[in-house]
């Protein structure tokens, strides 16, 4: 099973409506997966699949060996569907 990594800044209220948003789209395209919402001082340190975050966040998380997947908009459905498309 795929861990995926949903982070904002504090790990609350947006990185959760990510992680609902991106468990939608892998439920709709069959995929399993762990999906955990978390800020990026933890991501940092965890390892995952792949990480969804926003481009700004994405530049501390550049170390990291995992894929980092970025969107712009934590609420579009749509981008999210076609920025893991690629990934998975």
């Amino acid at each position: 099973m795929k861990k995926v990594l949903a982070v904002c800044g504090l790990g609350q209220g947006t990185s959760l409506i990510l992680k609902m948003n991106i468990e939608q789209v892998l439920n709709e395209q069959g995929v399993q997966a762990e999906v955990e919402h978390v800020d990026v001082s933890a991501a940092s340190s965890m390892t995952a699949d792949l990480i969804v975050t926003s481009r700004e966040l994405a530049q501390n998380l550049q170390n990291q060996e995992t894929r980092v997947v970025t969107v712009q908009n934590f609420f579009d459905v749509e981008e999210i569907r076609s920025a893991l498309q690629e990934h998975l």
